[in-house]
């Protein structure tokens, strides 16, 4: 028998092991938005040397790069460095929000739903049950890659399949999916804190918001379902074979395997809340002059307080249901351990604060030389005459490719928002659709980036189930997913193009 170690890699290791070697020399994503401001202000200065103008699309007038190298551009830095960062559009909308996450995950109200869903749903719906959970796990921030993968290994052994290909399928619905759900959740309000500010580099009067991608996510969870169902059943699955529970030596940790009386009776009233706030959403919004609308015009969505306060009702919709979960299992024994469940929720946010502080400076140094503006005039220059759908499918195929590179969701959209929002802006092309084209490109190559952090955490597990699997044998798994959410969701989106559809409440396909 040939030693695994003195095999050759295959070309797609190798491929793999280039793409991890490059993504792991990268500077961490606050040290590399620091390293583009200083980027910004040297091309900025080389770029004034030439008196390059161009005609902002705005106002009309020509206006050319000013150096931030320079005393006008230190007294910019200085005089609104700070201002940037505490007034970066959608930072509280993303803190209000997580808050609300923060408390449902930590008193572990996400976890043991997962658990129950997936216990629950009979045996002839239990794989596309799991599918289901995997792609909305999103709305539940860690817990769907980390607890899912796991617990579907178990039921698949139940079920007669080999356990890894149920790793592979739960961590390739809840990543691979990452931009579609059913509800917004935080991927919606992360996304939305780079396009906003992005968009004002050429436009201070295009409207857009949290929800504008509301439509087509949700379209693309019932889109995805059988895709992902016939890679398993189909390629995953057979490829793997049988597996013999009997032979392997695995400590299967029983809080895992069901829930006490007290835990669902827990999640009972948790969920209850949990409907009651949608149907309270609901009912206050119906009458016509209800406080949700637009006073003058009547509108929900239209500069409403539907709309304009979404992070707080999401905060509200994730904090009941955690709140009620945590009280009911003790998790709070006085307010000082909800005081720090709270800062604990908004731990995890350090390094996206962080990142924020240099990327609002980004923002900043491409608006006030106009650099923002000149490589969208020109890039759109470049870009005239392009179909639609080429230039669908180069943004989603661009995005892709830096995700295996970057594994910050909000360092990629940060770094690329910027030049393509406004950029296809000026060529028609409205915020939410370009975002839409990022956001499936940043999940399409979830499954099978390196630098995905909780990729090693999938090859722990695989490794309790077989002790010879390698990192490239665990990809080779992910790999199916990720070809066929290639074909699925750009075809479903070009499709959704062509047709005219709206993205979104207030997310329309082109500028007006």
């Amino acid at each position: 028998m040939i030693d695994e170690r003195k095999k050759k890699p295959t070309l797609f290791n190798k491929f793999l092991n280039g793409v991890e070697h490059v993504g792991n020399r990268l500077p961490d994503p606050s040290i590399l938005f620091f390293l583009i401001c200083v980027a910004v202000a040297i091309i900025t200065w080389i770029i004034s040397l030439f008196n390059v103008s161009v005609k902002h699309p705005g106002t009309g007038k020509a206006v050319e790069v000013k150096s931030i190298i320079g005393v006008d551009g230190f007294r910019m830095i200085l005089n609104d460095a700070i201002k940037n960062f505490s007034e970066f559009p959608a930072l509280g909308i993303v803190l209000a929000v997580m808050l609300g996450v923060g408390i449902a995950e930590k008193s572990g109200y996400f976890d043991k739903l997962l658990i129950q869903v997936v216990h629950k749903a009979p045996r002839k719906l239990i794989v596309p049950c799991i599918i289901i959970i995997g792609i909305l796990g999103n709305a539940a921030g860690d817990a769907a890659p980390i607890v899912l993968p796991p617990l579907t290994a178990m039921v698949f052994i139940k079920l007669g399949y080999h356990p890894i290909a149920g790793l592979a399928m739960a961590y390739a619905s809840s990543l691979g999916g990452f931009a579609a759900n059913l509800m917004l959740g935080m991927s919606d309000a992360m996304s939305y804190a780079f396009t906003e500010p992005a968009t004002r580099i050429v436009s201070e009067s295009t409207k857009i918001n949290v929800a504008m991608n509301w439509y087509f996510i949700a379209a693309s969870v019932i889109i995805l379902l059988p895709g992902v169902y016939w890679v398993t059943m189909k390629f995953v699955i057979p490829r793997l074979g049988k597996y013999d529970a009997d032979d392997a030596q695995i400590k299967v940790d029983s809080s895992t395997q069901s829930l006490t009386k007290q835990e669902s009776r827990a999640l009972f009233w948790a969920n209850l809340s949990m409907i009651a706030v949608l149907v309270a959403i609901v009912l206050c919004a119906l009458p016509q002059h209800s406080f949700l609308r637009n006073a003058k015009t009547g509108s929900l969505i239209d500069d409403a307080p539907l709309f304009n306060g979404i992070g707080l009702i999401i905060l509200i919709l994730f904090l009941v249901p955690g709140l009620i979960y945590g009280f009911m299992m003790k998790e709070f024994k006085d307010s000082k351990d909800l005081g720090k469940m709270f800062a604990d929720s908004m731990s995890s946010m350090g390094s996206f604060i962080v990142i924020v502080f240099f990327a609002a400076q980004v923002l900043a140094f491409l608006k006030w030389s106009n650099l923002g503006v000149v490589i969208a005039v020109k890039g759109a220059e470049a870009l005239n005459g392009q179909n639609g759908v080429v230039i669908i499918i180069g943004v989603i195929f661009i995005s892709a490719i830096i995700n295996m590179l970057v594994g910050s969701a909000s360092a990629k959209w940060g770094l690329l928002a910027p030049i393509f929002i406004p950029m296809l802006m000026l060529l028609g092309f409205h915020p939410a659709l370009t975002q839409m084209l990022y956001r499936i490109g940043d999940s399409i190559s979830n499954p099978i980036t390196p630098m995905m952090p909780y990729l090693p955490l999938l090859l722990q597990y695989a490794q309790r189930y077989d002790e010879n699997m390698k990192l490239g044998s665990l990809l080779s798994s992910l790999m199916p997913y990720t070809i066929i959410l290639s074909i699925v969701w750009p075809i479903f989106i070009i499709i959704w193009y062509l047709l005219g559809i709206p993205l979104g409440p207030g997310g329309p396909l082109h500028m007006k």
